[in-house]
């Protein structure tokens, strides 16, 4: 887009009252929403909403062997001003559930709600046109949908996808001794909070929140991994304390293993966090033991995420990206959750 027109573009974060992943409902509240749901066994069902995996996955008849549909939908609120680029950002978002259970997309379509009365339906095709090109990158068809005219933008995908049963990558296997690996900074969502308060722009999170994680999702299957989740907005520690919960183990994070995007602590420092980031903390906090590490250390590693990266249960090889290893699996403690 010209930059003389993206000047002249509203400011898409003003229209809602939170930005990305930020603006889920709080997990506790969520866990006691869908409790009803949980538990509600079906013979084909290989992974259903027990231990919060990232997508569900069906098994298809007994002629297709342990192939299993995957789906999954992601849809969120403004977390930049540019259209074409929060489009990128939430089709890379809900791809990355897909990716995160160690399948393969074959298939999206678009979940858009627009304010018509208050933005033009110019911009809303540039949302659109944005999920496209992620989904062509993804190599994947882009085809229909649904919209609706809403109070606030709200923009995502569903995805469906392919996989093998004994292949799928889920929260309820981490093992005593198991490396506990990220694939992307932390960050996001303290940048994306200055963003919307300041407008200014912070191309190292739109680069982060576009990568696709098709590349750590293929290596972690290669390299016989099966447990893993993405790190989006119950924040790394919202999302670790789920997977160690649902795999009857304690997580050990070191905490200055832990990456972040540049300018991530000066922007923390200057009072840029996301209310969701310390709602993710709250949650986990009766879980946690964390003796000697800062609060702002521990808000920090339960910033609200939007399309982080996939944390996973063992290592991966060197496939061109960079995905240290944070801490480890031990077996259950008193806490699910410590951090060093």
């Amino acid at each position: 887009m010209p930059e003389t027109a993206e000047r002249m573009i509203p400011r898409l974060t003003q229209f809602a009252h939170g930005g990305g992943c930020a603006c889920k409902i709080p997990p506790g509240e969520l866990e006691q929403m869908v409790s009803g749901l949980v538990g509600r066994p079906h013979p084909q069902l290989v992974v259903g909403l027990e231990d919060g995996d990232d997508a569900a996955a069906v098994r298809l008849d007994d002629k297709h062997g342990d192939e299993v549909v995957v789906s999954t939908t992601d849809f969120f609120t403004p977390v930049v001003d540019n259209p074409y680029t929060w489009g990128r950002i939430a089709a890379a978002n809900a791809l990355s559930d897909i990716y995160a259970m160690g399948a393969r997309p074959v298939l999206a379509i678009n979940l858009l709600g627009w304010p018509r009365d208050r933005l033009p339906a110019a911009l809303a095709s540039e949302v659109l046109r944005g999920g496209l090109a992620v989904c062509d990158q993804a190599g994947i068809p882009l085809a229909g949908g649904h919209s609706i005219d809403s109070p606030e933008p709200i923009y995502g995908l569903a995805v469906t996808g392919m996989g093998r049963a004994e292949q799928l990558l889920r929260n309820d296997a981490a093992r005593p001794g198991d490396a506990i690996t990220l694939t992307k900074p932390l960050g996001v969502g303290v940048l994306n909070n200055r963003h919307k308060v300041t407008g200014e722009d912070f191309p190292q999170a739109i680069d982060s929140m576009t990568q696709l994680n098709e590349v750590a999702s293929r290596a972690a299957v290669a390299a016989g991994i099966r447990v893993a989740t993405d790190v989006t907005g119950f924040g790394l520690l919202g999302h670790l304390f789920k997977m160690a919960r649902a795999s009857g183990v304690t997580a050990v994070v070191n905490a200055e293993a832990v990456p972040y995007l540049a300018g991530v602590r000066e922007s923390f420092a200057e009072g840029f966090v996301p209310g969701g980031s310390r709602r993710n903390l709250d949650w986990v906090r009766p879980h946690l033991s964390a003796e000697g590490i800062d609060e702002d250390e521990l808000v920090l590693l339960a910033d609200a995420q939007t399309s982080g990266g996939l944390l996973l249960a063992g290592t991966l090889p060197d496939v061109g990206i960079n995905a240290p290893v944070i801490g480890e699996f031990v077996p259950r403690g008193e806490h699910i959750l410590v951090v060093r």
